[in-house]
């Protein structure tokens, strides 16, 4: 039993240290990250028998001067990983079942090439649709 919990326990405490990180960045950086990106990655679940849940992610840059973003949702059996080229865009991906240990097992993690800004990273959690948004957090990788 005790072994079943180490990884989700593990990955608890590297979000927080993570969290603690970089929340202590310049609050008027932060503002100028919110005003330019949106994000918000929703769980959708099965209809039926049919296993066909799945995540929904959406990715704006309001400014439009991105170049390039890796999106990438950790945790699962082989981590998800995509490049886009353009400042907005929406990916599905096939999620049969909620995790069993809830959703901060799987943050979705963006690290965004910027004219303006640079490297920008951005964490956040997926939510089952309904529920308010995931905190966001940003950094510079």
């Amino acid at each position: 039993m005790a072994k079943k919990l180490g990884a989700p326990i593990a990955l608890g405490v590297v979000t927080v240290l993570a969290i603690l990180l970089l929340t202590g960045s310049n609050n008027a950086d932060e503002e100028v990250l919110k005003s330019t990106f949106s994000i918000n990655a929703v769980y959708f679940p099965s209809t039926g028998d049919l296993n066909d849940g799945y995540i929904q992610i959406n990715f704006q840059d309001k400014s439009e001067k991105t170049n390039a973003v890796i999106l990438e949702v950790l945790g699962m059996d082989e981590s998800f990983q995509k490049t886009f080229l353009s400042t907005e865009f929406e990916e599905i991906i096939s999620f049969p079942t909620p995790p069993k240990y809830g959703w901060e097992i799987h943050p979705v993690t963006l690290l965004i090439d910027h004219d303006e800004l640079g490297k920008v990273s951005i964490k956040t959690e997926i939510r089952p649709n309904g529920e308010p948004s995931a905190p966001i957090i940003y950094g510079n990788p």
